[in-house]
């Protein structure tokens, strides 16, 4: 274990022996960080946060601070981060509320650039990367291998889906759905992220599936049953990957940008 002299440490918190805490760092109460993990100068872990293994943040990062919702009031609540994740310079991720789960939830092999926020009971998934100066409010979803570009706001309770594409700028306050290229204030649907499934090495014949998905999703003027139905039958017999799509359009409680 590599803890600076300047660093200041909680008796309780529990850090892993192979973990560096830099100069300036702060460690507060019940905070336990994993194995590998790295702590440049300047970063606060502030309470009743579990941090994974191989993770790494970098300077004025505020991780596990209270939450900015109005109704809590000193509740115990927690920030849980997973693995191989990057933290760049001033994210700021809160823990969550008693009013949810009491959890904001990270996942692993995520790349948080400069001065993002994650707010109160968050969930985000793995592989992600979101840009500079990126705002999530409280409550939102962001599932796998999504990026969200910089400067983006998304509003309460929305759910960003897997493999989808948030163009910078954007004001997102419905929910984004799996494979979907977005952007605008208010954001508006483009189209597939066909680009992200080529580097992904998907097939020709994928991709075509799915854009006939998308097709009869946001664009066959279909109610949403006629569209589950067209879907299930001209699609997902043939592409599985449609399934995420269809979920998207099955469980959106706020509609999606389209």
């Amino acid at each position: 274990m590599t803890i600076h002299p300047t660093a200041i440490i909680d008796p309780s918190a529990r850090i892993h022996e192979t973990a560096t805490i830099g100069p300036y760092c702060i460690v507060g109460e019940d905070v336990t960080i994993g194995a590998d993990t790295i702590l440049h100068r300047h970063v606060t872990v502030v309470r009743n946060t579990r941090i994974g293994e191989r993770n790494e943040i970098f300077q004025f990062a505020s991780v596990g601070e209270d939450c900015q919702d109005l109704k809590y009031k000193g509740e115990i609540t927690w920030l849980e981060i997973g693995d191989d994740n990057r933290i760049r310079e001033a994210c700021s991720l809160h823990r969550g509320t008693v009013q949810d789960n009491s959890l904001t939830k990270i996942g692993s092999r995520n790349l948080f650039m400069v001065n993002t926020h994650i707010a109160h009971d968050c969930v985000v998934g793995d592989d992600n990367v979101i840009a500079n100066n990126v705002g999530v409010a409280g409550h939102v979803q962001i599932g796998n291998h999504i990026i969200i570009g910089g400067n983006s706001g998304i509003h309460q309770f929305c759910k960003v889906d897997d493999y989808s594409l948030i163009g910078g700028a954007s004001l997102i306050l419905k929910d984004v759905a799996a494979f979907n290229m977005v952007s605008g204030n208010p954001a508006k649907s483009h189209g597939l992220n066909i680009e992200g499934m080529r580097r992904k090495g998907w097939s020709k014949e994928t991709i075509d599936y799915l854009r006939l998905a998308y097709r009869l999703i946001f664009r066959s003027g279909l109610t949403k049953a006629d569209a589950i139905t067209a879907v299930n039958e001209q699609v997902l017999t043939f592409e599985p990957r449609a399934q995420l799509l269809l979920d998207s359009l099955i469980n959106s409680e706020r509609g999606l940008v389209r």
